[in-house]
């Protein structure tokens, strides 16, 4: 009898001992991963995680490249769940508007202090490292720079009628952004759209086509299916260091800056990796990386700005704009576009 309570209780310790160990190991791989969603491209993401890698070899790390209104509206749906970890990707806008529904968690980076007051939340919850300007597009075999739009009403021009190329703004940070500054111009003056309204019809005169997304842009650009359009100024660099024929003004009225920020989502399955990688993705090294290969202009003040491509130390005017007001109002306007001004002025 004694020998069989011994044997049972050695079982048992084992038993223990197994299970035990199996969930000191579901913790070990539980922490050891990180899930990022990003709208910012394949190659600087699998560039990043590869050198995120080398440091942390046990983290599992895995990437959704998608729209930053898309990711706004997933982190939307997992809410009560949350599948994401880093939300590393956006517009300012986007940012507060998700971090006034209560779906960012607040974390102070390390770098904090660097950074403007308007390029970060005041709770902490999304803090900018990118700055994104807007710029008119033009294929540069075909239009000289002499005749490329000037400024934002050039593109109204007749002479660019069914040569426009416009990337579609309800799921773009970008163009929503643009949109925004076209009816505020009217706006601040008038306090109502319509005259924004206005400067859409035209310009919808003028469109040849509204793109699924940003590369089918630049490639319709390539092939002069379209000669000018409105972008972001980085991608314009990538594709021009790829080779396509494209160039660009920065419109001699000014031009809305987005701060393209990231930000760990609340109730992050992994948010002490979150908080790692957040760090080491904005270090002054990476961002200057950032800048050198991936076109992206940094917003911390402590860069050394001698260390980025010239481009980004040129002087241009910004347009100053009400961004609280933009976000509020943006989805009422670009509903209105959508269903009253898009495809009906040729």
């Amino acid at each position: 009898m004694m020998r069989s309570k011994l044997i049972a209780t050695f079982f048992l310790s084992c038993l223990v001992v197994l299970l035990l160990s199996c969930n000191r190991s579901s913790n070990q791989t539980a922490a050891s991963k990180l899930l990022i969603y990003t709208p910012h491209g394949q190659a600087q993401l699998k560039d990043f995680i590869a050198r995120y890698k080398q440091l942390h070899p046990e983290v599992e790390v895995q990437f959704l490249d998608m729209g930053s209104r898309e990711i706004l509206e997933r982190v939307r749906v997992e809410r009560n769940r949350p599948q994401v970890d880093l939300w590393w990707g956006a517009a300012h806008t986007t940012f507060q508007t998700a971090a006034d529904e209560n779906l960012l968690a607040s974390y102070r980076p390390s770098w904090a202090d660097k950074v403007p007051p308007g390029s970060r939340d005041a709770q902490d919850r999304w803090y900018g490292i990118y700055e994104t300007p807007e710029v008119i597009v033009y294929n540069s075999e075909v239009v000289s720079a002499e005749q490329a739009p000037r400024d934002w009403d050039d593109v109204l021009d007749p002479r660019w009628h069914d040569k426009v190329l416009i990337r579609n703004p309800n799921p773009s940070d970008s163009m929503r952004a643009i949109f925004g500054a076209m009816i505020w111009r009217f706006y601040k003056d008038t306090g109502s759209p319509e005259r924004g309204y206005d400067w859409l019809r035209r310009l919808d005169k003028n469109v040849h086509e509204y793109t699924a997304d940003g590369t089918i842009l630049m490639q319709k650009l390539a092939r002069r299916e379209g000669l000018v359009s409105l972008w972001n100024l980085p991608d314009v660099w990538v594709y021009k260091q790829k080779g396509l024929p494209v160039s660009y003004v920065i419109p001699s009225s000014g031009t809305p800056v987005i701060s393209d920020g990231i930000a760990i989502v609340r109730g992050a399955p992994n948010e002490a990796e979150a908080r790692r990688f957040y760090e080491f993705a904005t270090t002054p090294e990476n961002l200057i990386l950032a800048a050198q290969t991936y076109y992206r202009i940094p917003v911390r003040t402590d860069i050394d700005r001698k260390l980025l491509p010239a481009w980004m130390n040129e002087s241009f005017t910004r347009m100053p704009l009400d961004w609280d007001l933009l976000r509020k109002e943006g989805g009422e306007w670009m509903r209105y576009w959508d269903t009253e001004i898009r495809g009906r002025n040729k």
